[in-house]
């Protein structure tokens, strides 16, 4: 942890602030998320569907509208797509907390997604820019703060909802009020080509519709998005078929809330602990492209200790059942987390 403090602190001011913030990010969305659809389900009673439906729509106008994020930063820049996103989410959770309405919830939900699409872009351009030739180890460092924040804000948000769901909206929103004053105050300003062609006074920029063109026609572009898709559908399980596999074997008790804990654990733990260092030992065996390849095979076979279980008898109860729902599990969560720190600092 020491050397990695260190690493921290060779970097600019800039790149330091951006690890911080995702962490802070990260702290602030994963203390309200979880909880989100009991607090829809029970107090507010919605039905099941109707939670679906809020849930999807932040995903949708978060994951959907990744493209009109990058390209409001490149035209306008970096700074100013970092703070809209804070201050939307702000909005947004608060707004989560307060009302009580499926239209309203519907629109502060996909508030939260946008702020998303608008900042999570900008970040990782801003910190692509800014490291220069060192951005390989930079978004390793950045891995670490990632995981870090997603590791601390359920644990966090467990003890505020244990209070008031709406002291959890409160609080997190209260969190990217902060996080975007604090980014007005001390974030310097950086720009993409068109945002710096503007502020120069320079020609006309290219149509919204010509540079997406561009990017259709780049075929190796197109087909490492696609590579990268599939890594992302992989290391996702760790939140969807995992906890799912966990629960089928565990069942909903203490026991099976354990194992699911185990999973978080050992997912981000050994991020936090090893990322840097994984991430030393390929920069110097191998090329970018070879670390995406050996990353993608180790997330592909994180799923043969899940298949592997399947040949075992289920016991009836008791520690072996418990041992056989948390295993298997979590030695898949620690091969996914191996794959994305071999490959997330490369892509």
């Amino acid at each position: 942890m020491t050397g990695t403090i260190a690493q921290v602190r060779s970097y600019g001011r800039s790149v330091q602030l951006l690890m911080v913030n995702q962490f802070t990010i990260n702290l602030g969305f994963y203390m309200l998320m979880p909880y989100l659809a009991a607090h829809l389900a029970g107090p507010l009673g919605l039905a099941g569907w109707t939670v679906g439906l809020i849930l999807g729509v932040r995903n949708f106008s978060q994951q959907g509208m990744f493209l009109i994020g990058g390209t409001l930063a490149d035209r306008f820049g970096y700074k100013p797509m970092i703070i809209a996103g804070l201050v939307l989410r702000t909005a947004g959770f608060a707004t989560l907390g307060l009302v009580d309405s499926v239209p309203a919830l519907i629109g502060a939900s996909a508030a939260t997604g946008l702020a998303g699409a608008l900042f999570n872009p900008a970040t990782r351009a801003y910190l692509a820019l800014d490291a220069g030739e060192r951005r390989v180890e930079a978004f390793a460092l950045f891995n670490v703060f990632y995981q870090a924040g997603i590791l601390l804000g359920p644990l966090v948000g467990m003890v505020l909802t244990g209070v008031d769901f709406r002291v959890t909206c409160l609080v997190a929103a209260g969190i990217f009020a902060v996080l975007g004053l604090v980014q007005i105050r001390a974030l310097p300003a950086r720009g993409g080509d068109g945002a710096a062609t503007a502020q120069r006074g320079g020609g006309r920029r290219g149509s919204v519709l010509g540079q997406w063109r561009g990017i259709l026609a780049n075929r190796p572009f197109l087909l490492f998005s696609l590579a990268m898709i599939g890594s992302y559908v992989l290391t996702f399980q760790v939140y969807l078929a995992l906890p799912l596999e966990v629960r089928r074997l565990g069942g909903g008790g203490t026991g099976g809330t354990a194992a699911v804990a185990l999973l978080f654990a050992v997912s981000g733990l050994s991020t936090i602990l090893f990322q840097t260092r994984v991430t030393a030992w390929c920069k110097a065996r191998m090329e970018p492209g070879r670390a995406l390849v050996l990353g993608l095979l180790a997330m592909a076979a994180a799923f043969l200790p899940l298949l592997a279980a399947t040949a075992l008898p289920v016991p009836g109860g008791g520690a072996g059942r418990w041992l056989l729902a948390a295993v298997p599990p979590a030695l898949a969560a620690l091969l996914l987390a191996l794959g994305t720190m071999i490959a997330y600092p490369f892509e």
